[in-house]
Formats: C-alpha cells, sequence, structure tokens
C-alpha cells in the first residue's frame, strides 16, 4: 500500500480549513491533491480529532495482524488435516 504524502495531523487540518468555510476546490488546488481525494479523507477522517486518527490507524494496523495470524493457523490447520487424513 502506498504512503500517503500527508500525515493524519496534515490531513485533520486541511478537513477543519474545509470545515471553517474555505472552497474544497481551493484547498485541493492549494495542497496539491485532487477534489475526490480531499472528499475521501472527509469519509474517513470528518469529525477526528488526531489523537483519534493515530488511535484508529493502530487499531488498522492491528487488524490487520489479527487477519494475517488467522489466515496463516487456518493454513497451518488445514495442512495438518490433509496429512492426518491420508492412510498410510
Amino acid at each position: 500500500m502506498r504512503k500517503s504524502r500527508f500525515t493524519e495531523e496534515q490531513i485533520i487540518g486541511i478537513l477543519k480549513q474545509a470545515e471553517a468555510g474555505a472552497k474544497v476546490q481551493d484547498l485541493a488546488r492549494e495542497h496539491g491533491v485532487s477534489t475526490a481525494t480531499i472528499y475521501s479523507w472527509r469519509s474517513k477522517y470528518g469529525g477526528l480529532e488526531v489523537n483519534e486518527a493515530k488511535r484508529l490507524k493502530e487499531l488498522e494496523e492491528q487488524n490487520r495482524q489479527l487477519k494475517q495470524m488467522v489466515a496463516d493457523l487456518s493454513l497451518d490447520n488445514r495442512a495438518l488435516k490433509s496429512v492426518l487424513g491420508k492412510k498410510w
């Protein structure tokens, strides 16, 4: 996954400017992103504070690691079942 050029703090700062009344098109031009990017940021980070955004990122990373562990264990389980299921 590509790393964003903007940190959560910067994204939330841009969204705060938009909430304060700045036009989205002007903000997009100023920061070098598309208006669609700002709207997707709004859907993901809208209403969050900086500490909440950091916590969200930590939880997403933890969730990714847990899903990877479940996938690895399921693969191991399937391999063991196939070995034990064979008649010698």
